[in-house]
């Protein structure tokens, strides 16, 4: 193989570059394919995965049952229902926005993925993606609603003790 010219003022730089030659390949035994590449998540993870999935998919489900259990417990507050039955709806409604609440962070995981589980790096950069985003900010505000409702929204019954 000829030697490439020496660099100077009329040659070219691209023609001064060495190819590589036989010399320069790599033995396929010291590369060992599947060694270095991405971590498999572990058996854990995958299970903790399926169960965030098959709860993010009862997730539109849980959000109406929480709009209809909480249309229950404003028309009865409207209609000036007895404490007793305020109660058991309001009750009804911190459940079922409860329920709905875990749905939206399960789908949020599941959005993530499984390797997410396993390695938090993964994780921190799969919270930057606009679906992730979202719904963490819907999770975020179902929770913010179930405190708001939880502090100043279920009424306290007295007890009356048998006589």
């Amino acid at each position: 193989m000829p030697r490439p010219p020496r660099p100077g003022p009329g040659v070219p730089r691209t023609l001064t570059r060495r190819t590589p030659g036989p010399a320069a390949r790599v033995r396929y035994g010291v590369m060992r394919p599947g060694l270095r590449g991405r971590p498999k998540p572990s058996n854990e993870a995958e299970q903790q995965y399926r169960a965030d999935a098959a709860l993010a998919a009862r997730r539109a489900e849980l959000l109406d049952a929480a709009r209809e259990a909480e249309d229950r417990f404003r028309q009865a507050q409207g209609r000036r229902a007895p404490d007793a039955e305020i109660r058991r709806l309001a009750e009804d409604f911190d459940a079922a926005l409860t329920a709905a609440m875990r749905a939206t962070y399960a789908a949020m995981r599941a959005e993530i993925g499984p390797r997410g589980y396993d390695d938090r790096i993964y994780r921190r950069k799969a919270r930057a993606k606009p679906r992730v985003h979202a719904l963490t900010a819907e999770a975020e505000h179902l929770l913010t609603l179930r405190e708001t409702h939880r502090l100043t929204g279920i009424p306290s019954v007295e007890f009356d003790p048998a006589t």
